[in-house]
């Protein structure tokens, strides 16, 4: 009896570091959903297009492409921002094969005139045999790491334990916000908000409660969404559609 209340644990704990854990959290008095995730553990992957090479757009055509391989999409969420025809803004690598290049271009103007992506530094989420990271870009084009699977976003929220400079504390720009971070622990944690929050509080989200010392947005508003069976989440973007999407595969 021993033996097989052992192994149920051991089946249960498996389960669970694959498929991470996702947990509701409060940060000083905003609700996010964020969800832990081990690398090294997970069937973490990156998605843009089916098999006829049309973008997913949504979190339930990529589950039933995925349930059409006899498996299972058992969390997914928003991976990055994108252009008009759903295809990412910046970097995009799928399965060690780069589909969009690094975008490096540079925008003037204040702060409120520069888009998301474009405050410098935006950055670079990767993952591969030697584990997650996040760089900024020119850091990650420098180093080259290994990174079977990358998207670019930005701003870079924190880096190196260092909020991103153009983030302004009480600031009334608030909206939903989606982000990933890379922890001390060598953990991924995507966080999505439920309330509306500025970047400077959702920066601090990462930084002082999740405890990540770099971590990237990855899209906010209507652009940001989760695909979470278990808490009922199945989110739709009346953009039309997402772009690039995360997704943990069982």
């Amino acid at each position: 009896m021993m033996m097989v209340l052992l192994a149920l644990l051991a089946t249960l704990a498996a389960q669970q570091a694959q498929a991470g854990q996702c947990v509701k959290e409060s940060f000083e008095g905003a609700g996010y959903i964020v969800c832990t995730i081990d690398p090294a553990a997970s069937d973490l992957r990156l998605f843009w297009k089916d098999a006829d090479g049309r973008p997913f757009r949504t979190f339930s055509r990529l589950a039933d492409a995925i349930d059409g391989e006899d498996r299972k999409l058992v969390f997914a969420i928003n991976a990055g921002m994108y252009r008009t025809d759903f295809s990412p803004m910046g970097l995009h690598i799928e399965n060690g094969e780069e589909l969009r290049p690094v975008d490096t271009a540079t925008i003037d103007g204040t702060a409120r005139q520069i888009p998301n992506f474009y405050k410098k530094p935006n950055g670079v989420f990767f993952f591969g045999e030697k584990g997650a990271g996040i760089l900024p870009t020119e850091d990650f084009l420098d180093e080259q790491p290994d990174a079977r699977f990358a998207t670019q976003s930005g701003p870079m929220l924190v880096v190196e334990n260092e909020l991103h400079p153009a983030l302004i504390p009480g600031s009334a720009d608030t909206t939903r916000r989606s982000g990933v971070g890379v922890c001390d622990d060598g953990q991924v944690r995507f966080a999505i908000s439920e309330d509306r929050v500025n970047f400077h509080d959702f920066a601090r989200l990462f930084r002082d409660h999740l405890l990540c010392p770099n971590a990237l947005f990855l899209d906010g508003g209507r652009g940001a969404g989760l695909y979470l069976p278990e808490m009922s989440r199945n989110d739709f973007s009346w953009h039309g559609g997402y772009g690039p999407i995360f997704g943990i595969v069982e």
